[in-house]
């Protein structure tokens, strides 16, 4: 044999080993891309069900959020009424029951007098110093 029958045969070879390393990746590839195909097959039929769950989720939330919207609104409304309302009574009877009030108190005090078994008032006393004098002590000391 010659050198360049050798060399084809080499060349000859390194292909049939090339062209096969290549047939075993692209096999490999194909069984890579019939799984991930499945996967994704898999994923959404799973997806579909969670995503209409999830919208019937979002729908029930926002009728909550609509109740709740409008017991707010209604506290509100009595909120508003009730403020209303104190203002009303305050101001019709109000006056009048301070008026009625102080009258009584006059009329008690006219009639009543002053009482026999209710002391006298406490003397005065005077803080001289941060302490507190006696009435009697502080007259002594004014004469001084």
């Amino acid at each position: 044999m010659s050198g360049g029958e050798v060399a084809g045969i080499l060349v000859a070879v390194f292909w049939a080993i090339l062209v096969s390393f290549l047939a075993v990746a692209l096999v490999r590839l194909a069984q890579t891309l019939k799984a991930t195909t499945k996967l994704v097959a898999d994923v959404t039929d799973q997806a579909v069900p969670l995503l209409a769950d999830a919208s019937t989720a979002v729908r029930s939330a926002q009728t909550q959020i609509d109740r709740v919207d409008a017991i707010a609104s209604d506290v509100q409304e009595v909120t508003s009424n009730a403020s209303a309302l104190s203002t009303t009574v305050a101001s019709t009877f109000g006056g009048p029951l301070v008026k009625v009030a102080a009258f009584g108190y006059g009329v008690r005090r006219a009639l009543g007098g002053r009482k026999e078994d209710v002391p006298a008032k406490a003397p005065r006393r005077t803080v001289i110093v941060g302490r507190t004098v006696p009435a009697a002590r502080r007259n002594k000391r004014k004469k001084d």
